[in-house]
């Protein structure tokens, strides 16, 4: 695992992943511009669906083997987590926060 290609979150969250086999984690590919057909096929092989040409950013449920092979591979400038948005347009309790 090349830990360097990982951002805080998904390398956190890799902890807490009881079986390395199991796609349990959301993450954002990112790749070089270019990609020849071995990195596709490996892409395709880890599940990650509309591999083409010219795109550089994936998203993909991986298991952490998966999260592995993938940080170990040049042409794989990082990998970030994939998170839930929340609205912009949600209250906060500004009384609550001591202001």
């Amino acid at each position: 695992m090349n830990y360097q290609k990982l951002d805080a979150a998904l390398a956190t969250g890799l902890n807490d992943v009881q079986d390395s086999e199991e796609t349990s984690l959301e993450v954002f590919i990112h790749t070089e511009p270019i990609l020849d057909s071995a990195a596709t096929a490996v892409l395709e092989s880890l599940g990650v669906s509309d591999v083409t040409s010219g795109k550089d950013i994936f998203t993909a449920t991986l298991s952490q083997n998966a999260i592995s092979q993938l940080s170990e591979q040049p042409w794989v400038k990082y990998l970030k987590r994939s998170q839930q948005l929340r609205l912009v347009n949600r209250r906060i309790n500004i009384g609550k926060l001591g202001v």
